[in-house]
């Protein structure tokens, strides 16, 4: 699967997220604009030593992202998912999609997703932070497609 982060507020965030792309080996697709400048310094400092390795690919906008993503279904993490993670089955082209850290996504972004999944959270809380519900998610992911 992919992963691909909607408009990320925090570049520690995304920098977990090149890390979890790189041990995973999926690509990333970060969808501006950023809360933060989105350089190469700025991922570079974020990523660690893994921001080398890391299979980064930058859409300008939702649109632009929309134009040029790669083939597969569009699955959102949210907390407002119609199904819990655990039932759902996933694919290997499946784009597993991470909204804004303060504001998750847009209506037209839910209305884009093929599915809308969330992570039961028995102990209660709103919601994870999204490279911890990514690294949940593409771990799941990869346990079914193993």
């Amino acid at each position: 699967p992919h992963i691909a982060a909607y408009q990320p507020d925090i570049p520690q965030n995304l920098g977990a997220l090149m890390r979890l792309s790189v041990c995973f080996n999926t690509q990333l697709h970060v969808i501006e604009p950023c809360g933060f400048p989105f350089s190469a310094k700025a991922v570079r400092k974020a990523a660690m030593d893994y921001a080398a390795d890391a299979d980064v690919i930058a859409h300008s906008s939702w649109t632009r992202f929309l134009a040029d993503r790669p083939n597969g279904r569009l699955v959102l993490m949210t907390t407002k998912g119609a199904m819990p993670l655990w039932d759902h089955q996933f694919r290997a082209d499946d784009i597993i999609l991470m909204g804004r850290e303060s504001a998750g996504v847009p209506d037209e972004v839910h209305d884009a997703a093929d599915s809308r999944l969330l992570i039961p959270m028995p102990g209660g809380g709103r919601s994870l932070n999204i490279a911890m519900a990514a690294g949940i998610t593409i771990a799941e992911a990869s346990r079914q497609l193993r």
